[in-house]
């Protein structure tokens, strides 16, 4: 009686570690997903991140600010008659 006592825990915990690593095998696949599409969001926000640098950087060119600057605020270089030294 025993002997059968304990071959039926045997094959309980036998069934029961087959179950936890089914579950392992799913809850690794599962994060495996979700890390792929963690890798590809951090792919597609670096590849913006670039293309933003890039338009800051021709927003930002000098040439660039003159023109904005001469063309629809009116401005222009001072003349030397109209720059003022103040002495301290």
């Amino acid at each position: 009686m025993s002997l059968r006592v304990l071959l039926m825990l045997l094959v309980a915990a036998n069934v029961l570690s087959a179950i936890a690593v089914v579950f392992a095998r799913h809850e690794h696949r599962q994060s495996f997903i979700a890390l792929t599409r963690l890798e590809r969001a951090r792919d597609e926000l670096n590849i913006e991140f670039g293309r933003l640098q890039l338009e800051q950087a021709t927003w930002a060119e000098s040439n660039r600010i003159d023109q904005v600057a001469r063309t629809k605020l009116g401005m222009k270089f001072p003349e030397s008659s109209d720059i003022v030294v103040v002495q301290p």
